[in-house]
C-alpha cells in the first residue's frame, strides 16, 4: 500500500535505500601486452580492454596499417591481424614499421592457425614484431604432434617476452578430447546432455593448454584465455564456469555473432550479463560489417557497451529524446546526430588536447516536457521548441539556464556554444597542468 501520492509504501519506512547496481569486482591475474613504450595491462585491477581484428589481407602491409590505424582511433587498444602465410608473416614487421612512423604504437595480435608454429619459428622478425599470440588447441596439430608443434609456440612467446591468448573456439574444438570426454560420458550412470558435454570440452581444452604451457615454464600472467561461442547463453554458460575454475585473465567475444542488428544485439547482450558478474577483462564484437561499412563499428560498439555500464569511459555521452507527436520536426533529431558524429570525430585529438572531456554530457532534447529537466541535468543541453510550443530553445550550461536561441541558426550556435564549452572547461584543465 502506498501511503500518499508520493508512492512510499509500508515496506520502505525502515529507510534503506536502494542499493545502486554495479559490475562485481573482477579476480584475475594481470597481464602485459607491450609494444615499445606502450603496455596494455589486461585483467587485473585494468580496466576492461578494446580489441578489434583486421579483415585486410595481411599481405597488404599499406592496406593492413591503415585499417590499424583506423581501429586505434576509434579505441581499439589492441588489434589483431590474420597470419596465416610465410607471406603474410613477412609482411608483420613491415606492419608494425609503417604504424610506428604514423606514431601509432598499439598493439598487434597474430592470429595463428594449423602453422604457427612454423610461421613464428621461420620468421623471428614477425614474431617480434607482434605483441601478442592467438593460439587454437583445436588446430594447432593431431596426436603426437599436437603437443609438440603447440610448445613450438610457447617456446617463441616465451624466447620474446610475449603475452599468448589460448583461444578455444567450439567450431575447432579439438576433437579427439571431445571424443574422449564423450566416451567418458557414454559410461556414466546418468549421461549428461551433448551441450554439456560441449561445454566441458571448451573449458577443459582451455584450462588444461594453459597448464600445458605452465609446465613449458611460461608464466600465468603472460596467459589469456578464451572461450568463444556463438549463442548467448552458452557463452553465459561456458565462461562462467571458466571464471569459477581458474583466475587466468579471461577474453570475451561472441564468435560469429552476425551482422546488423543481430549481431550488436546478441554481443551486447552476452557480454553485458558477463561483465555485470566481474567476468571478462578484454572484448571483441566480432560482426560482420554491411557492405561499405568500416571495420570501426565493432569497436564503437564495444565502447558503448562499456560506457553503458559504466566501466569504461571514451567519449562524451549524447542524451536525446525518442521523439514523440509533440516533435513532428526532425531538428533536434538531426541536432542530436551532427553533435554526436562531431564528438566522435573529435576525439582522437581531444583524447590528448582536453583531458576529461570524455566525461562530458549534452543533451539535444525535442519539446517541453522532458526537455529543460534533461538538459540542466547535463553539462550543456538544448531544449528545442515542440510541435505548437513558442519558437525559442533555452540553453542550460552547468545546470543553468545561460540563454535562449531564436530563428534559423539554432543549430549552428549551439554546435559553436558546444566548441566553446569544450575549449573553456576542458582546454583551462590543461593549461592549469
Amino acid at each position: 500500500m502506498s501511503d500518499s501520492i508520493t508512492g512510499l509504501s509500508s515496506n520502505s519506512v525502515d529507510g534503506q535505500p536502494i542499493e545502486a547496481a554495479s559490475p562485481s569486482p573482477r579476480r584475475s591475474r594481470q597481464a602485459s601486452v607491450v609494444w615499445g613504450p606502450r603496455t596494455v595491462t589486461v585483467g587485473g585491477d585494468a580496466p576492461v580492454r578494446v580489441q578489434s581484428m583486421t579483415n585486410t589481407d595481411t599481405v597488404d602491409a599499406i592496406g593492413t596499417a591503415i585499417q590499424v590505424k583506423e581501429l586505434a582511433q576509434a579505441g581499439s587498444e589492441m588489434v589483431r591481424i590474420t597470419v596465416n602465410t610465410p607471406e603474410a608473416a613477412a609482411q608483420v614487421p613491415y606492419i608494425r614499421e609503417q604504424l610506428d612512423r604514423m606514431g601509432v604504437d598499439v598493439p598487434l595480435i597474430g592470429d595463428f592457425h594449423y602453422n604457427g608454429h612454423r610461421l613464428l619459428t621461420d620468421f623471428p622478425a614477425c614474431a617480434e614484431a607482434l605483441s601478442k599470440y592467438r593460439i587454437n588447441p583445436g588446430n594447432v596439430g593431431k596426436g603426437d604432434k599436437r603437443d609438440r608443434q603447440f610448445g613450438q609456440m610457447i617456446e617463441a612467446a616465451m624466447r620474446w617476452n610475449k603475452v599468448v591468448r589460448i583461444g578455444v573456439n567450439w567450431g575447432s574444438l579439438d576433437q579427439e578430447l571431445l571424443a574422449s570426454l564423450m566416451d567418458v560420458n557414454s559410461r556414466r550412470a546418468v549421461p549428461w546432455d551433448a551441450k554439456q558435454v560441449m561445454y566441458e570440452a571448451l573449458v577443459s581444452s582451455a584450462i588444461g593448454s594453459a597448464q600445458l604451457a605452465e609446465s613449458m615454464g611460461m608464466r600465468g600472467d603472460q596467459i589469456i584465455l578464451s572461450c568463444k561461442v556463438s549463442g548467448v547463453q552458452d557463452l553465459v554458460s561456458v565462461y562462467r564456469e571458466l571464471a569459477r575454475r581458474c583466475d587466468y585473465a579471461l577474453h570475451l567475444g561472441l564468435t560469429e555473432a552476425g551482422m546488423g542488428t543481430k549481431g550488436t544485439v546478441a554481443s551486447a547482450t552476452a557480454l553485458s550479463i558477463l561483465l555485470q558478474e566481474g567476468i571478462g577483462d578484454t572484448i571483441r564484437v566480432s560482426l560482420t560489417p554491411q557492405p561499405g561499412e568500416s571495420r570501426t563499428q565493432e569497436v564503437v560498439i564495444a565502447n558503448e557497451i562499456l560506457q553503458a555500464l559504466g566501466l569504461r569511459v571514451f567519449v562524451p555521452s549524447v542524451t536525446a529524446c525518442p521523439g514523440c507527436g509533440r516533435t513532428t520536426s526532425t531538428t533536434f533529431q538531426e541536432l542530436a546526430k551532427q553533435i554526436d558524429d562531431y564528438l566522435r570525430m573529435q576525439m582522437p585529438v581531444w583524447r590528448t588536447k582536453y583531458p576529461g572531456v570524455e566525461t562530458m554530457k549534452v543533451a539535444v532534447m525535442g519539446c517541453i516536457v522532458n526537455g529543460p529537466g534533461e538538459s540542466k541535468h547535463a553539462d550543456i543541453g538544448i531544449s528545442l521548441p515542440g510541435t505548437g510550443e513558442a519558437p525559442a530553445a533555452p540553453v542550460f550550461i552547468d545546470g543553468e539556464k545561460a540563454l535562449t536561441l531564436r530563428g534559423e541558426n539554432i543549430a549552428a550556435e549551439f554546435h559553436q556554444l558546444v566548441e566553446n564549452y569544450v575549449e573553456k572547461r576542458f582546454g583551462a584543465a590543461t593549461v592549469a597542468a
